[in-house]
Protein backbone atom coordinates (compact mmCIF):
# COMPACT_ATOMS: atom_id res chain seq x y z
CA UNK A 1 0.00 0.00 0.00
CA UNK A 2 1.39 3.42 -0.93
CA UNK A 3 1.85 5.68 2.07
CA UNK A 4 0.71 9.27 1.71
CA UNK A 5 0.70 12.09 4.21
CA UNK A 6 -3.08 11.90 4.31
CA UNK A 7 -3.13 8.17 5.05
CA UNK A 8 -0.52 8.68 7.78
CA UNK A 9 -2.45 11.45 9.50
CA UNK A 10 -5.83 9.76 9.26
CA UNK A 11 -4.48 6.46 10.56
CA UNK A 12 -5.27 4.47 7.42
CA UNK A 13 -1.79 2.97 7.61
CA UNK A 14 -0.39 1.89 10.96
CA UNK A 15 3.10 2.93 12.01
CA UNK A 16 4.23 -0.66 12.71
CA UNK A 17 3.22 -1.62 9.17
CA UNK A 18 5.13 1.30 7.67
CA UNK A 19 8.13 0.68 9.92
CA UNK A 20 8.37 -2.97 8.94
CA UNK A 21 8.26 -2.10 5.25
CA UNK A 22 10.98 0.52 5.70
CA UNK A 23 13.16 -1.77 7.78
CA UNK A 24 12.84 -4.61 5.29
CA UNK A 25 13.75 -2.48 2.30
CA UNK A 26 17.36 -2.15 3.44
CA UNK A 27 18.02 0.51 0.83
CA UNK A 28 18.82 4.20 1.11
CA UNK A 29 16.26 6.63 2.45
CA UNK A 30 15.95 10.33 1.68
CA UNK A 31 14.33 13.34 3.30
CA UNK A 32 11.94 14.68 0.68
CA UNK A 33 9.91 17.29 2.54
CA UNK A 34 10.19 19.36 5.71
CA UNK A 35 7.19 20.87 7.47
CA UNK A 36 6.88 23.26 10.39
CA UNK A 37 3.81 22.68 12.57
CA UNK A 38 2.41 25.34 14.87
CA UNK A 39 -0.95 25.50 16.63
CA UNK A 40 -3.87 27.90 16.72
CA UNK A 41 -3.77 30.89 19.03
CA UNK A 42 -6.43 29.54 21.36
CA UNK A 43 -6.82 25.90 22.31
CA UNK A 44 -8.82 25.01 25.40
CA UNK A 45 -6.83 22.44 27.32
CA UNK A 46 -7.77 22.50 30.98
CA UNK A 47 -8.76 24.62 33.92
CA UNK A 48 -5.94 26.99 34.78
CA UNK A 49 -4.93 30.52 33.70
CA UNK A 50 -2.61 29.12 31.04
CA UNK A 51 -5.18 26.70 29.66
CA UNK A 52 -6.48 28.89 26.85
CA UNK A 53 -3.17 30.08 25.45
CA UNK A 54 -1.51 28.78 22.33
CA UNK A 55 0.93 25.97 23.07
CA UNK A 56 4.48 27.21 23.39
CA UNK A 57 5.90 24.28 21.42
CA UNK A 58 6.13 23.67 17.68
CA UNK A 59 6.87 20.52 15.70
CA UNK A 60 9.07 19.61 12.76
CA UNK A 61 7.96 16.90 10.31
CA UNK A 62 10.62 15.16 8.23
CA UNK A 63 9.05 13.24 5.31
CA UNK A 64 10.94 10.47 3.56
CA UNK A 65 10.75 8.77 0.20
CA UNK A 66 9.78 5.55 2.01
CA UNK A 67 6.68 7.10 3.53
CA UNK A 68 7.93 7.46 7.08
CA UNK A 69 7.36 10.79 8.82
CA UNK A 70 9.47 11.71 11.82
CA UNK A 71 8.29 14.35 14.28
CA UNK A 72 10.48 16.51 16.50
CA UNK A 73 9.66 19.30 18.91
CA UNK A 74 11.11 22.49 20.28
CA UNK A 75 9.98 25.67 22.03
CA UNK A 76 9.23 28.48 22.95
CA UNK A 77 9.95 31.09 20.20
CA UNK A 78 8.35 29.83 16.99
CA UNK A 79 9.32 32.59 14.62
CA UNK A 80 13.02 32.27 15.30
CA UNK A 81 12.90 28.47 15.26
CA UNK A 82 10.97 28.24 12.00
CA UNK A 83 13.26 30.86 10.49
CA UNK A 84 16.25 28.69 11.40
CA UNK A 85 14.51 25.65 9.93
CA UNK A 86 14.05 27.52 6.66
CA UNK A 87 17.72 28.49 6.64
CA UNK A 88 18.90 24.90 7.06
CA UNK A 89 16.15 22.97 5.26
CA UNK A 90 17.86 22.75 1.88
CA UNK A 91 20.90 21.23 3.55
CA UNK A 92 18.69 18.42 4.88
CA UNK A 93 16.77 17.57 1.70
CA UNK A 94 18.08 14.43 0.06
CA UNK A 95 19.96 13.28 3.17
CA UNK A 96 19.31 9.90 4.78
CA UNK A 97 17.61 10.76 8.09
CA UNK A 98 19.12 7.66 9.69
CA UNK A 99 22.58 9.26 9.50
CA UNK A 100 22.03 10.70 12.95
CA UNK A 101 25.54 11.76 13.95
CA UNK A 102 26.62 12.87 10.47
CA UNK A 103 23.71 15.28 10.08
CA UNK A 104 24.13 16.53 13.66
CA UNK A 105 27.83 17.25 13.16
CA UNK A 106 27.32 18.98 9.80
CA UNK A 107 24.45 21.10 11.12
CA UNK A 108 26.37 22.00 14.27
CA UNK A 109 29.52 22.96 12.37
CA UNK A 110 27.58 25.35 10.12
CA UNK A 111 25.94 26.81 13.20
CA UNK A 112 29.10 27.06 15.30
CA UNK A 113 30.94 28.99 12.59
CA UNK A 114 28.16 31.58 12.80
CA UNK A 115 27.76 31.89 16.59
CA UNK A 116 26.13 28.65 17.74
CA UNK A 117 23.04 28.69 19.93
CA UNK A 118 19.58 30.16 20.22
CA UNK A 119 16.97 29.23 17.64
CA UNK A 120 19.54 27.30 15.59
CA UNK A 121 20.31 24.98 18.50
CA UNK A 122 16.64 24.53 19.32
CA UNK A 123 15.78 23.56 15.75
CA UNK A 124 18.76 21.18 15.59
CA UNK A 125 17.31 19.54 18.71
CA UNK A 126 13.94 19.10 16.99
CA UNK A 127 15.53 17.72 13.82
CA UNK A 128 17.57 15.22 15.83
CA UNK A 129 14.41 14.09 17.62
CA UNK A 130 12.59 13.65 14.31
CA UNK A 131 15.50 11.66 12.86
CA UNK A 132 15.46 9.28 15.81
CA UNK A 133 11.71 8.94 15.43
CA UNK A 134 12.26 7.82 11.82
CA UNK A 135 15.08 5.47 12.78
CA UNK A 136 12.93 3.82 15.43
CA UNK A 137 10.02 3.42 13.03
CA UNK A 138 12.28 1.95 10.36
CA UNK A 139 13.83 -0.49 12.82
CA UNK A 140 10.54 -1.27 14.57
CA UNK A 141 12.10 -0.30 17.93
CA UNK A 142 11.09 2.18 20.65
CA UNK A 143 13.40 5.13 21.18
CA UNK A 144 14.89 3.86 24.43
CA UNK A 145 16.31 0.87 22.52
CA UNK A 146 18.15 3.23 20.18
CA UNK A 147 19.56 5.08 23.22
CA UNK A 148 21.09 1.96 24.77
CA UNK A 149 18.18 -0.10 26.10
CA UNK A 150 16.77 -0.24 29.60
CA UNK A 151 18.81 0.31 32.72
CA UNK A 152 15.60 0.46 34.76
CA UNK A 153 11.96 -0.47 34.31
CA UNK A 154 10.54 2.86 35.46
CA UNK A 155 11.76 6.45 35.74
CA UNK A 156 11.00 8.31 38.97
CA UNK A 157 9.44 11.78 38.56
CA UNK A 158 8.99 14.90 40.62
CA UNK A 159 6.22 17.44 40.06
CA UNK A 160 7.04 21.00 39.06
CA UNK A 161 4.66 23.06 41.17
CA UNK A 162 3.70 26.53 39.98
CA UNK A 163 0.63 28.76 40.12
CA UNK A 164 0.57 28.93 36.31
CA UNK A 165 0.46 25.14 35.88
CA UNK A 166 -1.66 24.69 38.95
CA UNK A 167 -3.06 21.53 40.50
CA UNK A 168 -6.82 22.17 40.65
CA UNK A 169 -6.45 25.86 41.40
CA UNK A 170 -4.12 25.47 44.39
CA UNK A 171 -1.28 27.88 45.15
CA UNK A 172 2.02 27.32 46.92
CA UNK A 173 2.20 29.27 50.16
CA UNK A 174 -1.58 29.32 50.55
CA UNK A 175 -2.24 25.61 49.85
CA UNK A 176 1.20 24.11 50.34
CA UNK A 177 0.17 21.05 52.32
CA UNK A 178 -2.88 20.39 50.16
CA UNK A 179 -0.50 20.15 47.18
CA UNK A 180 1.98 17.97 49.07
CA UNK A 181 -0.72 15.54 50.19
CA UNK A 182 -2.21 15.43 46.69
CA UNK A 183 1.16 14.37 45.28
CA UNK A 184 1.97 11.89 48.04
CA UNK A 185 -1.41 10.20 47.58
CA UNK A 186 -0.35 9.52 43.98
CA UNK A 187 3.03 8.15 44.96
CA UNK A 188 4.94 11.25 43.82
CA UNK A 189 7.58 11.89 46.46
CA UNK A 190 9.44 14.79 44.85
CA UNK A 191 8.44 18.34 43.97
CA UNK A 192 10.10 21.43 42.49
CA UNK A 193 9.14 24.76 43.98
CA UNK A 194 9.99 28.44 43.44
CA UNK A 195 9.98 29.92 46.93
CA UNK A 196 12.41 32.81 46.39
CA UNK A 197 11.76 35.93 44.34
CA UNK A 198 13.12 39.45 44.51
CA UNK A 199 13.63 42.50 42.31
CA UNK A 200 17.08 43.53 41.10
CA UNK A 201 18.69 40.13 41.73
CA UNK A 202 19.07 40.78 45.47
CA UNK A 203 17.19 38.77 48.07
CA UNK A 204 16.08 40.63 51.20
CA UNK A 205 15.90 38.99 54.62
CA UNK A 206 12.10 39.12 54.49
CA UNK A 207 11.99 37.43 51.05
CA UNK A 208 14.41 34.76 52.22
CA UNK A 209 12.35 34.08 55.32
CA UNK A 210 9.08 33.84 53.33
CA UNK A 211 10.61 31.28 51.00
CA UNK A 212 12.04 29.22 53.83
CA UNK A 213 8.55 29.17 55.35
CA UNK A 214 7.32 26.94 52.52
CA UNK A 215 10.13 24.48 53.10
CA UNK A 216 9.77 24.44 56.88
CA UNK A 217 6.06 23.70 56.53
CA UNK A 218 6.73 20.71 54.30
CA UNK A 219 9.43 19.34 56.60
CA UNK A 220 7.35 19.94 59.75
CA UNK A 221 4.25 18.21 58.34
CA UNK A 222 5.64 15.27 56.30
CA UNK A 223 9.30 15.14 57.25
CA UNK A 224 11.52 13.64 54.55
CA UNK A 225 8.68 11.87 52.75
CA UNK A 226 8.78 14.63 50.14
CA UNK A 227 12.03 15.44 48.32
CA UNK A 228 12.31 19.15 47.53
CA UNK A 229 14.02 20.73 44.54
CA UNK A 230 14.37 24.52 44.66
CA UNK A 231 14.55 26.42 41.36
CA UNK A 232 15.65 30.06 41.29
CA UNK A 233 15.37 30.46 37.49
CA UNK A 234 18.71 32.27 37.31
CA UNK A 235 17.36 35.32 39.15
CA UNK A 236 20.08 36.04 41.70
CA UNK A 237 23.55 37.49 42.07
CA UNK A 238 26.28 35.54 43.83
CA UNK A 239 25.76 36.89 47.38
CA UNK A 240 22.03 36.10 47.24
CA UNK A 241 22.63 32.66 45.72
CA UNK A 242 25.07 31.84 48.51
CA UNK A 243 22.66 33.08 51.19
CA UNK A 244 19.91 30.87 49.74
CA UNK A 245 22.18 27.84 49.59
CA UNK A 246 23.39 28.31 53.17
CA UNK A 247 19.85 28.83 54.43
CA UNK A 248 18.71 25.61 52.74
CA UNK A 249 21.42 23.41 54.25
CA UNK A 250 19.41 22.24 57.31
CA UNK A 251 16.46 21.08 55.18
CA UNK A 252 18.07 18.25 53.20
CA UNK A 253 16.79 19.38 49.80
CA UNK A 254 17.51 17.33 46.69
CA UNK A 255 19.15 20.20 44.80
CA UNK A 256 19.28 23.94 44.17
CA UNK A 257 18.71 24.68 40.48
CA UNK A 258 19.89 27.70 38.47
CA UNK A 259 20.58 29.96 41.42
CA UNK A 260 22.34 32.34 38.98
CA UNK A 261 22.52 32.64 35.21
CA UNK A 262 24.87 30.15 33.60
CA UNK A 263 27.47 32.53 32.18
CA UNK A 264 30.21 31.99 34.77
CA UNK A 265 31.24 28.45 35.65
CA UNK A 266 33.84 29.73 38.13
CA UNK A 267 31.15 31.50 40.14
CA UNK A 268 29.22 28.23 40.28
CA UNK A 269 32.39 26.40 41.29
CA UNK A 270 32.77 28.78 44.22
CA UNK A 271 29.11 28.35 45.17
CA UNK A 272 29.46 24.55 45.09
CA UNK A 273 32.58 24.70 47.32
CA UNK A 274 30.91 26.93 49.90
CA UNK A 275 27.72 24.94 50.48
CA UNK A 276 26.72 21.36 51.20
CA UNK A 277 23.55 21.77 49.08
CA UNK A 278 23.75 19.97 45.72
CA UNK A 279 23.98 22.42 42.83
CA UNK A 280 22.00 21.62 39.67
CA UNK A 281 22.96 23.02 36.22
CA UNK A 282 21.15 23.75 33.81
CA UNK A 283 18.38 23.35 31.24
CA UNK A 284 19.77 26.45 29.53
CA UNK A 285 23.11 24.84 28.60
CA UNK A 286 23.54 23.09 25.25
CA UNK A 287 26.00 20.44 23.99
CA UNK A 288 28.86 18.71 25.75
CA UNK A 289 31.03 21.75 25.11
CA UNK A 290 29.00 24.02 27.39
CA UNK A 291 28.78 21.45 30.19
CA UNK A 292 32.48 20.57 30.01
CA UNK A 293 33.74 23.56 32.00
CA UNK A 294 31.18 22.97 34.76
CA UNK A 295 32.43 19.39 35.09
CA UNK A 296 36.11 20.33 35.05
CA UNK A 297 35.65 23.08 37.66
CA UNK A 298 33.45 20.88 39.90
CA UNK A 299 30.75 23.52 39.51
CA UNK A 300 27.67 21.26 39.59
CA UNK A 301 26.48 18.14 41.40
CA UNK A 302 23.45 17.35 39.22
CA UNK A 303 23.10 17.80 35.44
CA UNK A 304 19.88 19.15 33.99
CA UNK A 305 19.30 19.57 30.26
CA UNK A 306 16.31 19.93 27.99
CA UNK A 307 16.15 17.63 24.95
CA UNK A 308 14.55 20.43 22.93
CA UNK A 309 17.40 22.84 23.68
CA UNK A 310 20.61 20.89 24.30
CA UNK A 311 21.02 19.37 20.82
CA UNK A 312 18.38 16.63 20.94
CA UNK A 313 18.25 13.14 22.46
CA UNK A 314 21.55 12.13 20.82
CA UNK A 315 23.46 14.99 22.43
CA UNK A 316 21.63 14.52 25.75
CA UNK A 317 22.92 10.96 25.82
CA UNK A 318 26.46 12.19 25.17
CA UNK A 319 26.19 14.84 27.91
CA UNK A 320 24.93 12.15 30.29
CA UNK A 321 27.82 9.85 29.48
CA UNK A 322 30.29 12.68 30.07
CA UNK A 323 28.62 13.45 33.41
CA UNK A 324 28.83 9.78 34.34
CA UNK A 325 32.64 9.89 34.12
CA UNK A 326 32.47 12.48 36.95
CA UNK A 327 29.91 10.36 38.86
CA UNK A 328 27.34 13.14 38.36
CA UNK A 329 23.65 12.13 38.07
CA UNK A 330 21.17 13.49 35.53
CA UNK A 331 17.74 15.09 36.06
CA UNK A 332 16.17 16.15 32.71
CA UNK A 333 13.94 19.20 32.29
CA UNK A 334 10.62 18.35 30.59
CA UNK A 335 8.20 21.25 31.07
CA UNK A 336 7.73 21.94 27.36
CA UNK A 337 5.57 19.91 25.03
CA UNK A 338 4.44 16.27 24.94
CA UNK A 339 7.21 14.99 22.65
CA UNK A 340 9.86 16.40 24.97
CA UNK A 341 8.19 14.63 27.89
CA UNK A 342 7.86 11.30 26.10
CA UNK A 343 11.38 11.40 24.65
CA UNK A 344 12.78 12.23 28.09
CA UNK A 345 10.98 9.21 29.51
CA UNK A 346 12.67 7.04 26.88
CA UNK A 347 16.08 8.53 27.66
CA UNK A 348 15.72 8.27 31.44
CA UNK A 349 14.83 4.60 31.06
CA UNK A 350 18.16 4.09 29.31
CA UNK A 351 20.52 6.22 31.44
CA UNK A 352 22.67 4.49 34.07
CA UNK A 353 23.24 7.78 35.95
CA UNK A 354 19.61 8.88 36.05
CA UNK A 355 18.41 10.60 39.24
CA UNK A 356 14.86 11.91 38.73
CA UNK A 357 12.81 13.45 35.89
CA UNK A 358 10.58 16.49 35.83
CA UNK A 359 6.82 16.12 35.29
CA UNK A 360 3.85 18.42 35.68
CA UNK A 361 0.37 17.31 36.70
CA UNK A 362 -1.44 19.99 34.69
CA UNK A 363 0.46 19.18 31.52
CA UNK A 364 0.05 15.39 31.49
CA UNK A 365 -3.54 15.63 32.76
CA UNK A 366 -4.90 18.51 30.67
CA UNK A 367 -2.53 19.71 27.94
CA UNK A 368 -0.67 16.70 26.55
CA UNK A 369 -3.74 14.46 25.95
CA UNK A 370 -5.10 17.09 23.58
CA UNK A 371 -2.13 16.47 21.27
CA UNK A 372 -1.05 12.86 21.84
CA UNK A 373 -2.46 9.61 23.18
CA UNK A 374 0.63 8.14 24.83
CA UNK A 375 1.97 10.75 27.26
CA UNK A 376 2.98 8.69 30.32
CA UNK A 377 0.94 9.29 33.46
CA UNK A 378 2.92 8.63 36.66
CA UNK A 379 2.01 5.50 38.55
CA UNK A 380 3.46 5.09 42.02
CA UNK A 381 5.62 8.11 41.30
CA UNK A 382 7.25 6.82 38.11
CA UNK A 383 6.67 6.69 34.35
CA UNK A 384 7.43 4.18 31.59
CA UNK A 385 7.93 4.94 27.89
CA UNK A 386 5.60 3.70 25.12
CA UNK A 387 6.52 0.30 23.67
CA UNK A 388 5.99 1.54 20.11
CA UNK A 389 8.43 2.24 17.26
CA UNK A 390 10.24 5.56 17.47
CA UNK A 391 8.91 8.11 19.95
CA UNK A 392 5.53 6.36 20.01
CA UNK A 393 3.67 9.53 20.97
CA UNK A 394 0.40 8.68 19.27
CA UNK A 395 -0.06 12.09 17.67
CA UNK A 396 -3.77 12.79 17.29
CA UNK A 397 -4.68 12.99 13.58
CA UNK A 398 -7.69 15.21 14.30
CA UNK A 399 -5.28 18.07 15.05
CA UNK A 400 -4.60 18.20 11.31
CA UNK A 401 -8.19 17.86 10.16
CA UNK A 402 -9.71 20.31 12.67
CA UNK A 403 -7.41 23.18 11.81
CA UNK A 404 -5.81 23.25 15.25
CA UNK A 405 -2.46 22.37 13.66
CA UNK A 406 -1.08 24.79 11.08
CA UNK A 407 1.30 23.03 8.69
CA UNK A 408 3.78 25.04 6.64
CA UNK A 409 5.89 23.20 4.08
CA UNK A 410 9.34 24.73 4.49
CA UNK A 411 11.14 22.75 1.77
CA UNK A 412 10.33 20.00 -0.71
CA UNK A 413 12.42 18.15 -3.27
Amino acid sequence: MAVTRRSFLTGAVSLPCIAQAAANSGGPMKITQIDAVTFRKVIKVGGNPGGSEAPEFCWVHLHTDQGLIGTGETYPYHQGEIGALKDYARVLLGKDPRDIDGIWRSFYHNMAMRNAGGADMRILSAINMAQLDILGQAAGLPLYRLLGGKTRQRARVYNTTTDYWAINGTRMGRDTMKIVEFLLERGITGMKIYPFSAPDNYLSNDALERGLGWIREIRDKVGNRMDICVDCWGRFDFPSALRIAKALEPYNIMYLEDAMLNGNARAYSRLARETSVSICMSETLATRSEFREFFELEACDVVMYDLCWCGGPSEARRISDMADTYFIPVSPHTCGGPLLYICSTHLCTALPNFLIMESNYWKYTHQFPYFVTNAPVPKDGAVVPPELPGIGAGIRPELFTSGDAIVETVAKS
